[in-house]
């Protein structure tokens, strides 16, 4: 009968252990950082924020958003790439870090395809082609009638050398041959400044990003650059219907973690992602800023980032496009 008691008090002790081992495993269990990559008030900050409150109420853990800005994001892709894969360290993804750089950024110190762990693709943000007052055309066919007139005087600004924007505004540049010059600023907020002030003819930007000041009068929508019509802007054309067939350029946000996370912790992020962009007023609010949720599977996504990566690499290196 002591025998038996002693091997049950063993067992005890150590099914006990296990026990609290799984507990101290159990994810997540600690706060989890959302990077982004960009200053507040972008598109991937505004949808980060919306997720990160809605991923407390679907895993019960706290979710925190990071903005860590520079290098076209660079600077924040480096740094959670090389952060411990366990799962609390996640980027933002989008297609400047992810996709363009691993192009024009010839030494880059992550590669966009092997360093992270694909979570899931979140949104689409459609972008779009806006004018200040030193545009006179009230449309696409009207703008690229009046660029082609004046060649050299028109001028396109974007958040930076390589950023997305930019390469937007080289690939319809070369599409309809125009004879325009680029310019550069550091983020879409000053870029987007000048060109309401009339320093610089037009932008490609985020209808997330744009949205408040065509709204507010202060900038003129000329079109839409992806292939659907925008629902905030039902009445905007695409670039594709009315001056180049086959115009395509969206950018998108996604959530990614560092490479060699284990496959348990991406099932389960995926899960909660999921689940949290099928949420009515979570679609809703994205709606409101002009993106539109995707919830993608892990591999789904990696796809995504693979052919993203292939096709503005492709347009990169039409431009000679290389990042200072």
């Amino acid at each position: 009968m002591k025998a038996i008691i002693k091997i049950t008090w063993r067992t005890a002790i150590v099914a006990a252990t296990l026990a609290s081992g799984m507990a101290a495993a159990a994810y997540p269990d600690k706060p989890v950082r959302i990077v982004v990559p960009y200053p507040p008030g972008g598109a991937s900050d505004t949808t980060a924020r919306v997720l990160s409150e809605k991923l407390k109420e679907v895993t019960g853990g706290t979710f925190v958003v990071e903005n860590r800005p520079g290098a076209n994001g660079n600077i924040a892709a480096e740094m959670v790439a090389k952060s411990p894969a366990d799962g609390y360290t996640l980027l933002m993804a989008n297609v400047g870090p992810n996709a363009i750089s691993q192009t024009i950024y010839p030494h880059l110190n992550y590669d966009v395809n092997k360093s992270f762990a694909p979570i899931g693709q979140t949104t689409t943000v459609p972008i779009v082609l806006v004018a200040g007052p030193k545009v006179k055309a009230t449309d696409i066919k009207g703008l690229v009638a009046e660029v082609k007139a004046n060649p050299g005087k028109y001028t396109f600004a974007s958040a930076g050398n390589g950023s997305s924007n930019h390469l937007v505004g080289e690939m319809f540049k070369s599409g309809l041959k125009l004879d325009m010059m680029h310019v550069p600023y550091k983020g879409d907020g000053p870029a987007m400044t000048d060109v309401m002030a009339g320093q610089v003819s037009m932008m490609f930007t985020t209808a997330v990003a744009a949205r408040p000041y065509i709204t507010g009068g202060k900038l003129r929508l000329i079109a839409v650059a992806s292939k659907k019509r925008v629902p905030a802007f039902p009445s905007a054309p695409t670039i594709s219907e009315t001056v180049l067939q086959g115009f395509d350029a969206s950018s998108w946000g996604g959530i990614v973690a560092p490479a060699g996370t284990s496959p348990e912790v991406v099932k389960q992020l995926n899960a909660a992602l999921v689940k949290v962009l099928a949420m009515p007023d979570v679609k809703e609010k994205l709606a409101t800023l002009g993106a539109e949720v995707v919830a993608s599977k892990p591999e789904e996504f990696a796809g995504y980032i693979k052919s993203e990566t292939d096709k503005w690499g492709a347009v990169a290196k039409a431009a000679n496009v290389v990042a200072e």
